[in-house]
């Protein structure tokens, strides 16, 4: 009876699958493939987001190939890439992503409910209303800033005035709609 070879370590496969040897690669997939989904799943605690880190994770390892050297184990290296991905797409996240599915429904369902569209449609009712009522030159500049994030300067160039006059159009403005929406406006 023949002793059955040793398995290759990941370190030869990556080498082999590095040399252009595809089927290297479904080995070292299969024993990595689940320890590097938990990883990312308890980074990202988001299945869908676990899924996308997941993926590109393993297409750095194919696009990464031809650079692998065996100078630490195969896995220390697989999970940097995995780790690096985790990074960049923490640095991405937005704030609100990072409250948790729970938070998130409550939310939802406390600003879905119907009494809370029916105020929320009043308001907007009210605050358009307002707007229409401002003149002109005084809702564009308030827009403008409001919605544009304009500096009084840029503001100025846009409508073709000194800052001074923008100065003056918004402090009329903010008097008006503070007016106008004195009790949901302080």
């Amino acid at each position: 009876m023949a002793a059955a070879l040793p398995e290759p370590t990941d370190e030869t496969l990556m080498l082999r699958y590095a040399a252009g040897e595809a089927a290297a690669f479904a080995p070292l997939y299969a024993r990595h493939k689940d320890g590097v989904w938990r990883y990312l799943l308890r980074g990202s605690h988001n299945e869908a987001s676990t899924a996308e880190l997941f993926q590109d994770v393993w297409a750095s390892v194919v696009r990464s190939r031809h650079r692998y050297q065996p100078t630490a184990r195969f896995a220390t290296w697989l999970y940097r890439l995995a780790h690096n991905r985790l990074v960049d797409h923490w640095r991405a996240a937005k704030p609100h992503d990072e409250l948790d599915e729970e938070a998130q429904q409550l939310a939802s369902h406390e600003h879905e409910a119907p009494a809370a569209r029916a105020v929320q449609s009043e308001q907007g009712a009210r605050l358009i209303a307002a707007l229409t009522a401002l003149a002109p030159e005084q809702r564009e500049a308030f827009l403008l800033q409001a919605e544009g994030g304009l500096s009084l300067e840029e503001i100025a160039t846009t409508q073709g005035v000194g800052r001074e006059t923008v100065k003056s159009r918004l402090r009329y403005a903010l008097v008006k709609l503070r007016k106008e929406l004195a009790d949901v406006w302080p």
